[in-house]
């Protein structure tokens, strides 16, 4: 109506201009928005996308958990057995699944995309084989699964050229919502085709890696067999029926495959089949029990080596990226990784009786960069295995070039395909997951080889550690591989030594290229670090020991396993290694040292000082040097020089004790430290400091001591001299008695009465008498004072003996 009352010349009402002006902003309100949100276009896109992938899943979902066989000839049945899920609301009618065969596949990367959409409902399968070939379901009840398999000739499916096909796996129904047959669910995955005996089939390597994590301490026991102390008693499980290394074991023996092997886990193998203890909470061990399971496998692993390649990774399988980037700034890192290398054939030689090539480094998932291959070849090394993935093609080739590339310096890259390496990673445990792998892995090897015909070397380098279904999975697509028509085996080292394509990349990845997420995993700069200050410490205790090698042999083995490609992604474990590492060689230095001193007392110019080291070892050790210095020399002197040094030697479970002569000069108190050296004049051991209170005699002392030592020689003199004089007077006493008796006797006559008088009537004990004793000739004193009169029978035994008139001798008494 508006538009029919505008006529030409004729101005618009206010009301029709005001519906003009709504109207066009109206109109231009969407394009305003699209010109503001136009950036935002690439997400919308993909977000509609994904959601278009997310409805082209389907309602049903369609599971292929077997295909026989793999890789069909003329005249096979190809049967497909799965399971389908009605993941719907509704249940779903007249069901039934059916195959589709689509066209050729012509490229690797055509494959790469099929694989990608492996569950779309849209994408072009052909038609569908259809008649008696077909899984019937009437109704397939929500959340409800049912099996079904279907077996066809393989000419029903009108396989034409060699090739790789798409086979389409779907379900067709019914619901009540949408009552008409439509594609609900679909699984593919390929058909590699090749009935006859390909031109040139491809030379394939493939590797067997034997790798675990780390299992043995640093830890043995004192004992003369050096028992082996585990971290747990993971490895049996490995081993024993079932486990993941009896499972690779198992299947690998039946493959013609290259081993590789790490040396340490055959070291640990070889250690549980005899004595070993198991660690377990705190510092407790148990003792070991799986014995028969390590020796088992070790007999298995021994047959199944025999007239096969093996290639021995140097020992622990070092990180050769971490080692190159973070590493080789640390003093003595590369020495290690030397030192692995060099015990890695002398290990799988002892333990499996054949000897491997050890002329290849394998980095983590075949990375390289110029820094890790000249890591990799520093320890012998002229090959190194890298993936093609690093080493990417970036010339004019139209097909995979042969996996052996020179690039400078002596050194092959022998490079593993992607694609095929890669086909066996993630969550295999399900049926069809594992056959989904295997058919792609068939499909690209197929595909590689119909490339050209011209003659080319593949190599497959698997995870280093595949899991029990992993492996399975890989073992099912080797054995397929291995029996059909367009492949043929070969060893590590014979396609290392074929002919290069000229056009193959020869470049080096640089060093800013290494994948960030592998980065991340590497081992820090201080890992190595810590191992340089292990092997110091180590160095350091070997040149005392009696026999180095019970300790020198199993710490080195430990630091190789510290730089163990196995810690990847385990940070903490791997930290707690280390860590145990150096604190049981902390233990063990610590089992010789001095032993601490109280303050020690010296009185005189010149002592001894006695220093005790204590060796708590099972074995002895020598070429030590025991130090003690004086902190005041002028105070207390040990010898001319700043100190005094002794070597010692102690035998195991003992202690010796040093003497050293000290010189005291003043007195007062002084410190005095005592220090263990090795004979090269390296400090071992704590030292220990301790005072020494040094009391010099003055010679005021000693003349104060001499006149006391006099005084009591004079008083023993003068006691002995008043004793002689009493014993002459007892003497004479007695003398006299016997002359009155003798008197008495002869002058009886003449004898007083009572009173005592002689002949001439004086008494007996007169004065006058007394003045004639003390008058008496010297000789008859002498002869009466004698001793050597006789003694008569009835004479009493006196109370003192006799003594003699000559000096006391030295440590003789002076009795009182």
């Amino acid at each position: 109506m508006a538009e029919a009352a505008d006529f030409p010349g004729m101005t618009p009402s206010p009301a029709r201009r005001w519906l003009r002006r709504t109207g066009a902003l109206l109109a231009g309100a969407p394009l305003l928005a699209g010109l503001l949100q136009l950036p935002a276009a690439p997400a919308q896109a993909a977000a509609q996308t994904s959601a278009k992938e997310a409805s082209d899943a389907g309602t049903v979902a369609v599971t292929v958990d077997s295909l026989s066989p793999a890789a069909p000839t003329d005249g096979d049945t190809l049967t497909v057995s799965g399971t389908v899920t009605n993941n719907g609301k509704q249940a779903v009618t007249d069901a039934h699944v059916g195959l589709q065969v689509g066209s050729a596949l012509t490229t690797r990367s055509a494959i790469d995309s099929a694989a990608k959409r492996a569950d779309a409902l849209s994408g072009n399968d052909g038609s569908e084989v259809g008649g008696k070939y077909v899984a019937e379901f009437a109704k397939l009840t929500p959340g409800v699964s049912e099996h079904f398999s279907i077996s066809v000739p393989v000419d029903k499916l009108d396989l034409d050229d060699d090739g790789v096909y798409p086979l389409g796996v779907s379900l067709a129904g019914e619901t009540s919502a949408q009552p008409w047959e439509q594609v609900l669910g679909v699984q593919r995955t390929f058909l590699p085709w090749q009935p006859e005996e390909a031109d040139t089939p491809t030379r394939t390597t493939v590797l067997w890696p034997l790798v675990s994590t780390v299992h043995m301490s640093a830890e043995t026991g004192s004992n003369a067999q050096q028992t082996p102390v585990f971290l747990n008693d993971d490895l049996a499980k490995e081993l024993s029926p079932g486990g993941r290394l009896e499972q690779l074991l198992s299947l690998g023996k039946e493959l013609d495959v290259t081993w590789v092997i790490d040396p340490d886990l055959l070291a640990s193998v070889d250690a549980m089949t005899g004595s070993y203890r198991v660690r377990g909470e705190g510092d407790t061990t148990t003792a070991g029990t799986h014995q028969a399971v390590a020796k088992q496998w070790l007999d298995d692993l021994q047959e199944a080596v025999l007239g096969k390649e093996v290639v021995a990774l140097p020992f622990a399988d070092p990180d050769l990226a971490s080692l190159a980037h973070n590493g080789t700034g640390v003093a003595g890192s590369l020495s290690q990784l030397k030192a692995a290398t060099d015990v890695a054939a002398t290990t799988v030689e002892t333990v499996l009786h054949v000897t491997p090539n050890t002329d290849f480094a394998w980095p983590v998932d075949g990375a390289v960069d110029p820094s890790i291959v000249k890591v990799a070849t520093s320890a012998g090394a002229d090959k190194v295995i890298a993936r093609s993935d690093s080493l990417t093609e970036n010339g004019d080739l139209t097909y995979t070039p042969s996996a052996a590339r020179p690039i400078g310096g002596g050194t092959t890259a022998v490079v593993a395909d992607a694609r095929l390496s890669t086909a066996f990673k993630g969550d295999l445990t399900k049926a069809s997951t594992s056959t989904l792998a295997v058919q792609e892995f068939l499909a690209q090897s197929l595909a590689l080889n119909l490339q050209t015909g011209k003659q080319r070397s593949a190599v497959v380098a698997p995870q280093r550690m595949p899991t029990t279904s992993q492996a399975r999975s890989l073992a099912e697509a080797v054995s397929t591989l291995q029996s059909g028509t367009w492949s043929q085996s070969q060893q590590l080292a014979a396609a290392a030594k074929a002919k290069p394509d000229p056009g193959a990349t020869t470049k080096v990845p640089s060093r800013s290229a290494y994948p960030s997420s592998l980065r991340k995993q590497e081992l820090p700069r201080s890992a190595f670090e810590q191992i340089a200050y292990t092997q110091d410490k180590l160095d350091n205790f070997k040149v005392i020991l009696a026999n180095e090698a019970r300790v020198v042999t199993p710490f080195g083995r430990a630091m190789n396993r510290e730089m163990s490609t196995s810690w990847r992604g385990r940070s903490t474990a791997a930290s707690s290694f280390r860590q145990g590492v150096q604190a049981y060689l902390d233990t063990l230095t610590g089992q010789v040292k001095l032993i601490d001193k109280s303050e020690t007392k010296l009185s005189g110019r010149s002592a001894t000082i006695p220093v005790t080291v204590q060796n708590n070892l099972v074995q002895g050790v020598d070429h030590l040097v025991l130090r003690l210095t004086s902190k005041n020399p002028t105070r207390l002197e040990i010898s001319d020089e700043a100190y005094a040094e002794q070597r010692v030697t102690v035998s195991g479970g003992h202690t010796t004790t040093v003497k050293f002569t000290t010189s005291a000069k003043v007195n007062g108190q002084t410190t005095v430290v005592a220090q263990l050296y090795t004979e090269d004049g390296q400090k071992y051991g704590e030292e220990v400091a301790f005072d020494v209170r040094v009391t010099e005699i003055t010679a005021t002392v000693m003349l104060v001591i001499g006149g006391g030592v006099l005084l009591l020689v004079l008083a023993g003199f003068r006691m002995y001299t008043q004793r002689k004089r009493a014993a002459a007077r007892e003497a004479e006493e007695t003398d006299e008695t016997d002359e009155t008796d003798e008197t008495e006797e002869d002058g009886e006559s003449g004898a007083e009465g009572e009173d005592g008088a002689d002949e001439a009537g004086e008494p007996a004990d007169g004065p006058e008498n007394a003045g004639d004793r003390e008058n008496r000739p010297e000789k008859e004193s002498g002869r009466r004072a004698g001793a050597a009169d006789p003694e008569q029978p009835s004479d009493e035994t006196p109370d003192t003996a006799v003594e003699s008139a000559d000096p006391s001798g030295t440590g003789e008494r002076v009795d009182r």
